[in-house]
């Protein structure tokens, strides 16, 4: 494998997670699953501002995703921000407004369209440079999960169903 099969490989992945898999075949959803953007757009402001059993609330699991994804978009434009990231803001995020949940639902989406955009640009990368890049999907289907475990209405089909 070259690093621009990785790449392409980073690429579908996070496309499945968050539009839903391909008409071809799913490699982490069940067929017919919209994906996390579509999930979350099914989600009212209130719901958004749910937790579980003390966690963290759906639009805190949002801003946390958004704000790593953010932080691989610099690092992918020549920035180095690791250093200075300040991964606990999200989660102070509780209730969210309309506004604010649609905010929150914008700002995830531009920066998951940016970080497609930045992984179809191969790259030679370092060994920690590449769990970055890997670890970008895992991070996102982490919180995929979680957020679809707060609340139902987030989940995707079981599989064979649509």
């Amino acid at each position: 494998m070259n690093i621009s099969e990785l790449f392409t490989s980073v690429q579908l992945l996070m496309r499945e997670l968050t539009f839903g898999p391909a008409p071809t075949g799913a490699f982490v959803l069940n067929p017919g699953d919209v994906g996390l953007l579509a999930s979350l757009d099914r989600l009212s402001a209130d719901e958004a501002s749910m937790s579980s059993h003390g966690g963290a609330s759906i639009a805190a699991h949002v801003a946390h995703v958004s704000y790593g994804l953010s932080l691989m978009n610099r690092w992918a434009a020549g920035e180095q921000p690791f250093d200075s990231a300040d991964w606990n803001a999200a989660w102070h995020v509780r209730g969210v407004s309309s506004e604010e949940w649609d905010r929150l639902r914008a700002d995830l989406r531009r920066h998951i369209d940016t970080w497609l955009v930045a992984v179809a640009a191969p790259r030679a990368l370092t060994p920690v440079e590449l769990n970055g890049v890997v670890g970008s999907v895992v991070h996102l289907a982490y919180h995929v999960g979680a957020i679809r475990q707060i609340h139902a209405g987030a989940r995707g089909p079981k599989d064979g169903q649509r």
